[in-house]
């Protein structure tokens, strides 16, 4: 491997650690991000670091503090409902589309993914709370199964990084509603099958706003 690729191997290794560690929420929000630390945990240049720390700030899960460096982005209650506005906007746009153009291969990633996702869900509400994080990871595959096939690449990375900040906000908070949100997606699934696009957006929007309505309740935001 030539120095240029190893270079931009290890650059990209660290982006994608430090990212999943903000949006996991193993990076608190507000933590100071200091150079020094996040060179001997990932790996990487402080020049790499200050790219990689850039690219995040763009992304909106790092601050930008001018001279002082940077922090993980704060939470907030309005800064959620934001995020799960904005989510819901592009996975309302997006589902009908999907719905419309997905064949047998679509349906078979979607009952797969959902197979997944449920088989964890069933686990948390027996009390195994460390599968949290993978949890999340099968229910982010979900939705993003259920809008694959709208046929807009742009749309779906534009979702893919809401949904992300979505994600950290309920790492962050420890959100889990059990079965009520185990039900709508099961009825998720069931609206992919009969291709429902009017339900589905309907359950989603219920799903959406039930789970931060549940969030701010808890006050974990504050």
């Amino acid at each position: 491997m030539s120095i240029e690729l190893l270079a931009t191997s290890i650059a990209d290794r660290a982006y994608d650690r430090i990212r999943a560690d903000i949006v996991f929420g193993r990076l608190v929000p507000g933590l100071r991000l200091r150079l020094d630390r996040l060179a001997e945990d990932y790996g990487a240049s402080v020049s790499t670091l200050r790219e990689i720390l850039s690219r995040l700030s763009s992304e909106g899960l790092v601050v930008a503090e001018g001279q002082r460096g940077f922090r993980v982005a704060p939470v907030s209650p309005a800064g959620f409902e934001d995020v799960a506005a904005m989510r819901l906007l592009l996975e309302t746009y997006a589902l009908p589309l999907s719905f419309a153009a997905g064949d047998l291969e679509w349906e078979s990633r979607v009952v797969a993914a959902h197979h997944k996702l449920a088989f964890m869900e069933r686990r948390m509400m027996a009390g195994d709370q460390e599968g949290m994080e993978l949890w999340k990871r099968y229910d982010r595959e979900f939705h993003q199964a259920l809008i694959e096939a709208c046929g807009s690449q742009t749309l779906l990375d534009l979702y893919g990084g809401v949904f992300d900040q979505y994600l950290r906000y309920q790492m962050v908070a420890v959100v889990f509603r059990g079965q009520i949100a185990a039900e709508e997606h099961r009825a998720l699934l069931d609206c992919a099958l009969t291709r429902n696009a009017d339900r589905a957006c309907a359950v989603l929007t219920q799903h959406v706003n039930g789970c931060v309505a549940y969030t701010l309740e808890s006050g974990a935001l504050k």
